[in-house]
């Protein structure tokens, strides 16, 4: 298994990146199209600005939630707690936290939502 401090600094800054990444796209569609007059919207051939706009928004929504999320892990990891199932209490098995560093529960409370 990857060290879970070197996995956990990797992938925050791969999202700290990814965030960087979609702000310039967003901030580039919201540019191009303040600089428009096409009515795009009604347009059936193109995919329309307010949906580039939204879906990227959503991207930019998610990689920040991503990276609460590493962040919350981190300070687990330094608490101490890092791999402490926070509904059981129980161990976090270590193929879950490979697949998703910033679990929370084990595998048997997440399959209980």
């Amino acid at each position: 298994m990857t060290d879970p401090a070197d996995r956990l600094a990797t992938l925050r800054v791969e999202a700290l990146e990814l965030i960087k990444a979609l702000n310039r796209r967003l901030d580039g569609i919201i540019e191009s199209s303040a600089h428009t007059t096409n009515d795009d919207e009604h347009d059936p051939e193109g995919v329309t600005v307010a949906y580039e706009r939204a879906q990227t928004a959503d991207l930019l929504q998610r990689a920040r939630a991503d990276l609460q999320a590493l962040d919350a892990a981190g300070e687990r990891l330094a608490a101490g707690t890092y791999g402490t199932c926070l509904r059981c209490g129980r161990p976090v098995n270590a193929e879950r936290l490979e697949a998703l560093p910033a679990a929370t529960t084990c595998i048997q409370c997440a399959n209980r939502r």
